[in-house]
């Protein structure tokens, strides 16, 4: 089996082929792990309650058990139950999916008074008319760092993964399928492509039903970072009626997590088309400008001192689902 693309799903599939015993080739046209795609950024989110659609969690709820197997694989810790704070007003679409994804799959989740979130996280300044709804067993992986820990396990099994080699093109043949490299030419019995943005290059029949767009990941430097530091902080969703979708985490410690340091926060919503192999280095004025009045809105104690900005790309099916 060839994968191309080993960032967060070629990643695993490598491992997972190679745990099977399959002779595996992994190929990726940058380092591995990178930051010009859509798995950089430190941390992500992880949730059972998910608002898209309530089909997505059992998949969730065997991640989350596919993750605690790889971390007694390898000793060593990918997901941190932080909990999940969500606000949003009562009739919002995603703060409705939530509560019908809990019930359809009986996901524990809580409805928080604002006396009791302000009283545990007295960070959050939220709407009075908002509601509050907490997830326990939310938190976050570590995306970077598992990459890593997939690539070297399944290298340890056998598969081979050649960083900085970009394929050209693939087709099938009778019998198998031809994969072009710059340097190379490979075969194999069968193809996995886990090309994220660049899927359209890979796959030319769906370049007109996908769009990329680039987002960005912003940190902040608290005057007083103690009370957003993980362990005192939540992860953290918000739907303001105006800015749209927010969400962020806690402040990591250098040791174990690494740089940038500082509160996480992103807005999710769809950004400028773009071609993924032009990555804008500078944050827009307007979407620095966004940051900052959400944050004056609903984290003021977290102030607004931009400590660094990373780009992500998200790659849009026609109905937004994922597709396989």
């Amino acid at each position: 089996v060839i994968v191309i693309g080993v960032g967060s799903m070629g990643a695993a599939a490598c491992w997972y082929l190679a745990q099977r015993g399959q002779k595996v080739l992994g190929l990726e046209q940058f380092d591995i792990p990178h930051d010009r795609g859509s798995h950089a950024g430190q941390t992500r989110i992880i949730r059972n309650a998910y608002f898209e659609h309530p089909d997505y969690v059992p998949l969730l709820q065997r991640a989350y058990k596919n993750w605690r197997a790889f971390e007694r694989h390898t000793a060593s810790r990918f997901y941190h139950q932080t909990g999940m704070l969500y606000f949003g007003k009562g009739e919002n679409e995603n703060i409705r999916g939530i509560r019908h994804a809990a019930r359809v799959h009986d996901i524990a989740i809580e409805n928080w008074s604002h006396d009791k979130y302000e009283s545990r996280y007295p960070g959050f300044h939220v709407p009075r008319d908002f509601d509050v709804i907490f997830e326990p067993d939310a938190g976050f992986v570590t995306p970077e760092h598992a990459i890593k820990m997939y690539v070297a396990d399944a290298a340890r099994k056998g598969a081979v993964i050649r960083p900085n080699t970009k394929v050209v093109s693939w087709r099938k043949q009778s019998r198998n399928i031809e994969v072009l490299t710059w340097e190379n030419l490979y075969t194999c019995d069968k193809l996995i492509i886990t090309a994220g943005a660049w899927a359209s290059e890979m796959i030319p029949d769906l370049k007109a039903e996908l769009m990329v767009t680039r987002q960005y990941l912003a940190w902040v430097a608290p005057p007083d970072p103690a009370p957003f530091s993980l362990g005192k902080f939540p992860c953290w969703f918000v739907e303001d009626p105006t800015l749209g979708t927010f969400y962020g985490f806690p402040v990591l410690p250098a040791e174990g997590f690494g740089p940038p340091i500082g509160l996480k926060l992103a807005h999710h919503h769809p950004g400028a088309p773009c071609n993924p192999g032009d990555m804008a280095e500078e944050i827009p004025a307007e979407e620095k400008e966004k940051i900052r009045r959400f944050l004056k809105n609903y984290l003021p104690d977290a102030g607004d001192a931009l400590v660094a900005v990373k780009g992500c790309l998200y790659t849009y099916s026609p109905d937004t689902h994922f597709i396989i």
